[in-house]
């Protein structure tokens, strides 16, 4: 089940715009290190910056 969940959270982060992406991203929990980082692979990396300020 908790595969299927993480399937539709980076569908969900694949087709949304930047700030869904960073919402998406900061809010979402239970995730392993290794779906965040599935995740950030989908990420504009010209936006990590504001990736970051949202987390901080």
């Amino acid at each position: 089940m908790a595969d299927v969940n993480f399937e539709m959270i980076k569908d969900r982060f694949i087709n949304a715009d930047l700030d869904e992406k960073i919402e998406i991203y900061t809010t979402t929990t239970g995730l392993t290190v290794e779906q965040f980082k599935e995740l950030l692979r989908h990420f504009p990396l010209q936006h990590l910056d504001k990736l970051e300020r949202a987390m901080g």
